[in-house]
């Protein structure tokens, strides 16, 4: 979110940012942006319902300081309250973007009807979720864009993992940037390289699920495949990792439909990678299977098993895919595109704003 309330064109638009809760580092980011930074909750209990009014009037009263017109919803976690106390802030508009393919039917239908604007990640969430005329006209296409500039094939290997692992320089190197969740599909990852003798995984990303780190943790060891498997955990210079790496692998599983854009796949595309990901919605409007790199079904140990040993008898092959990933991010998926888009996004907006009292920030 950042990365493009940073880049909006400042003569067009004032942004700021609201949080449901202070602390860390984004503060200091925030700060650096000279934007105005709000906390505020961003939703509003349902129960007791009597006190309902009180409460979103107190959470408006506080939206109001920042005096902004479009107000843009990322936060996956609110609920259709947050479009009514934007417009009690004093919001003309309100918007919101859809980041996956699960939600409760009702929520998003209810945030659908109260939206003036929508941002879909995919082509499938636009078929399966706005094919409706009315939500269709109002819903646009806005996929994740990556920062090229860091993200490049240049990007010096400042980790030095290969000499810290232990890992021959021959070997293939596979990497798996997700947070440890059952639903990124580590397991399939490991259950395709066990007989792969040659090849070494990096598995890099928050442990959030503490039970499901301890059965991959298992499975590594049941596996055989504790020299071979390498748990980084949380990696900040993600550039610096993926500039060690062969291949980059993203198993995402199909059954929770968590993912809307990946940026991890895009950001190793970026970076010349040759990519192996599953077959589902968000992944499949950025990987052209064969040509920028390879797409197999979700949960198939064989399939991911196959992509694999291709990829590792190949470095011809592992270079071309890399390319034309890198490609395909520089022609459609670099952050100046995802900047655009929203910008073209709050400019429809606008237009269907006047002739109604003047806006201020936008």
């Amino acid at each position: 979110m950042l990365n493009i309330v940073e880049r909006l064109d400042r003569r067009r638009l004032a942004p700021g940012v609201c949080v449901s809760r202070k602390g860390g580092e984004l503060d200091r980011v925030v700060e650096e942006l000279g934007l105005p930074f709000i906390e505020a909750e961003f939703t509003v209990p349902a129960r007791p319902y009597l006190s309902l009014a009180w409460r979103a009037w107190r959470a408006a009263r506080r939206l109001r300081r920042g005096g902004f017109q479009i107000w843009h919803s990322f936060h996956y976690s609110s609920d259709y309250t947050e479009a009514i106390i934007a417009r009690m802030a004093g919001a003309r508009a309100w918007v919101f973007t859809k980041k996956n393919m699960s939600w409760g039917e009702r929520a998003w239908r209810l945030r659908t009807q109260f939206a003036t604007r929508i941002a879909a990640q995919n082509t499938d969430m636009l078929r399966e979720f706005f094919g409706r005329p009315a939500w269709a006209r109002k819903t646009r296409l806005v996929p994740r864009g990556v920062v090229t500039e860091r993200f490049h094939p240049e990007a010096v290997p400042e980790l030095n993992l290969r000499c810290r692992l232990g890992i021959p320089v021959d070997d293939v190197v596979v990497a798996c940037v997700a947070q440890l969740l059952p639903v990124k599909g580590h397991a399939t990852l490991l259950e395709a390289v066990a007989t792969s003798a040659d090849l070494h995984v990096l598995l890099a990303g928050a442990p959030l699920d503490a039970e499901y780190a301890r059965e991959l943790d298992a499975l590594t060891r049941r596996l055989r495949l504790e020299r071979r498997v390498h748990f980084l955990g949380q990696v900040s210079n993600v550039p610096a990792l993926l500039s060690e790496v062969d291949v980059f692998v993203l198993p995402t599983w199909a059954r929770w439909r968590m993912e809307g854009c990946p940026v991890a796949l895009l950001e190793a595309m970026a970076c010349g990678k040759a990519c192996v990901a599953t077959d589902i919605p968000g992944s499949r409007d950025l990987v052209e299977t064969g040509v920028s790199g390879l797409l197999v079904p979700p949960e198939d140990v064989e399939a991911m098993k196959g992509a694999l040993a291709a990829l590792v008898a190949d470095a011809g092959l592992r270079q071309q895919l890399g390319m034309e990933a890198r490609r395909r991010v520089l022609e459609r998926f670099t952050i100046e595109a995802e900047v655009a888009a929203h910008e073209a996004l709050y400019g429809e907006i606008v237009t269907w704003s006047r002739g109604r009292e003047g806006m201020g920030r936008e």
